[in-house]
């Protein structure tokens, strides 16, 4: 039978805040489970919902693509799942068959096309969200964990130990894939590495951790917001400046005046002239790793073609860090448990779900570095 659950939605763009209501959520089918969830993290690309910045083929739709939660129930003929296991969602679906998950780039799974229809990936006219009236609410990347109760597809969840802490562990989601990944994966950083991470938000703090972990010499991290750069600090970069021309600098005079051998840019909202400033931030034969998300009406990088070819420099664009998420997950949740990964010293604060769009708002005004919600 179908339960009520509260949940944040948009309905429109662009919209100043989520709305908080009332839907009706069905049964899960086969290949689902219903999830009462426990934490959900409050990431930047859930806001650009609200901006506009990424646009949904369904509105109205249940934010959140982060979360941990508890199976309360299975769908029919879906072996393999039981109900009281503890979840961590995966923001990208993978499906195990495609070329993309049998060549082991999970994160690039044909079933990512659907992540912005927020219906069924096998029947994209079919939701199992809908407001009192009949209206069929979509679900962020086909989970929508600004809600107390979700059904979401196995294919989005990865199953953690009995013991785990998912008031802690929601952020190997999506936070820590991608930035980690980034650093580790898609700037293949080696020992010596001299690496800039642009913008050390809930993402870029990962990239921190992720170079830091390959052995790079110096970690540069550049953000306006203090909080951050002191964050940052402490979880392995080596210097910290508030702008890309600060770091910039900085790099070349270790560097006998080539530049960065990676710049990652990790910014919350990314603009073609962020991706310029890191490319000539970098030495010849450097990479720039491109994983912030642009708004789709950005069109241009401002970068003399000739400059590409005559420096031999590479524009990596990167998604969830180029990671396979259920190796990686799991990896990473070892790495948490053996010490080696900080996950507790970056969540700033929690909410409620009503208070939500107030997380919203210490976000953009730099008081988080990575806030959640906690569905009590």
């Amino acid at each position: 039978m179908p339960v009520t659950t509260r949940a944040a939605i948009v309905r429109q763009q662009p919209a100043t805040e989520f709305e908080i209501v009332d839907l009706e959520l069905d049964d899960p089918r086969q290949g689902e489970i219903l999830v009462k969830m426990v934490a959900s993290g409050l990431c930047h690309s859930d806001y650009h919902l609200l901006t506009g910045d990424s646009v949904p083929q369904h509105l109205p739709m249940v934010g959140g693509h982060e979360g941990t939660g508890i199976v309360e129930a299975v769908g029919p003929n879906t072996p393999g799942w039981e109900v009281g296991e503890k979840i961590v969602f995966s923001f990208i679906s993978s499906c195990g068959k495609c070329r993309w998950c049998a060549e082991g780039m999970q994160n690039l799974c044909d079933l990512g096309a659907y992540l912005m229809r927020g219906s069924r990936f096998d029947d994209l006219d079919s939701y199992r969200l809908t407001l009192p009236d009949g209206t069929p609410v979509g679900q962020m990347c086909g989970l929508g964990t600004f809600a107390e109760r979700t059904v979401v597809s196995v294919d989005s969840a990865v199953k953690l130990p009995a013991d785990a802490d998912l008031e802690t562990t929601w952020l190997l989601g999506c936070g820590v894939g991608t930035g980690w990944g980034s650093a580790v994966y898609l700037a293949e950083t080696r020992p010596g590495d001299v690496i800039i991470v642009m913008g050390v938000g809930g993402v870029g703090v990962h990239a921190v951790q992720g170079a830091k972990h390959a052995g790079a010499t110096a970690i540069i991290a550049v953000d306006p917001v203090e909080l951050k750069r002191t964050k940052a600090l402490e979880v392995g970069a080596t210097h910290a400046f508030e702008t890309i021309a600060e770091a910039a600098e900085f790099a070349r005079s270790i560097t006998n005046g080539q530049g960065a051998d990676k710049a990652i840019v990790t910014v919350g909202v990314v603009s073609g002239q962020d991706v310029a400033d890191a490319f000539y931030a970098i030495r010849k034969a450097g990479t720039v790793v491109l994983t912030g998300i642009t708004p789709e009406s950005e069109r241009s990088i401002p970068i003399a073609p000739l400059d590409l070819t005559r420096f031999q420099k590479k524009i990596l664009g990167g998604v969830y860090g180029g990671s396979n998420p259920r190796a990686d997950i799991p990896r990473q949740y070892a790495m948490y448990r053996a010490g080696q990964l900080k996950l507790d010293e970056l969540i700033s604060a929690t909410y409620d779900l009503d208070d939500l769009n107030q997380g919203y708002v210490d976000l953009l005004e730099g008081r988080n570095v990575r806030g959640g919600i906690l569905h009590r």
